[in-house]
């Protein structure tokens, strides 16, 4: 089964997680990987996985903004996710979810503003 791994003491992570939970969890498992359980799985450490969201499809991992259109396309957001694999659209995103992502990996605290 797919396993999507986000950081459940992100308040922005979780309330997008919570909100597309029931579109999402017949499609993949939702994993908290804030918990203190949580070490890594097939090979990537959880530190790395804090940096930026994984989606273990299968038998490997897709990571950052191509983790989040796939989940959103299971969600039903066919055509925003289109519209998002446009060359000039899919650059501007992956720019702007890298900036995300490295200013989101500076919260310690479990607190996520920016």
């Amino acid at each position: 089964m797919k396993k999507l791994f986000y950081d459940g003491s992100c308040k922005l992570c979780q309330r997008e997680i919570n909100a597309l939970a029931p579109k999402l969890t017949p499609h993949l498992q939702l994993v908290d990987i804030s918990t203190g359980g949580f070490n890594g799985y097939a090979g990537v450490s959880k530190g790395a996985m804090m940096q930026q969201i994984h989606l273990w499809d299968q038998d490997h991992f897709i990571i950052g903004i191509d983790a989040s259109l796939h989940y959103w396309q299971l969600a039903g957001y066919r055509k925003l996710v289109a519209f998002l694999r446009l060359a000039p659209c899919y650059w501007l995103a992956s720019k702007a979810y890298g900036i995300w992502a490295r200013s989101r990996a500076k919260c310690s605290d479990g607190d996520c503003a920016l």
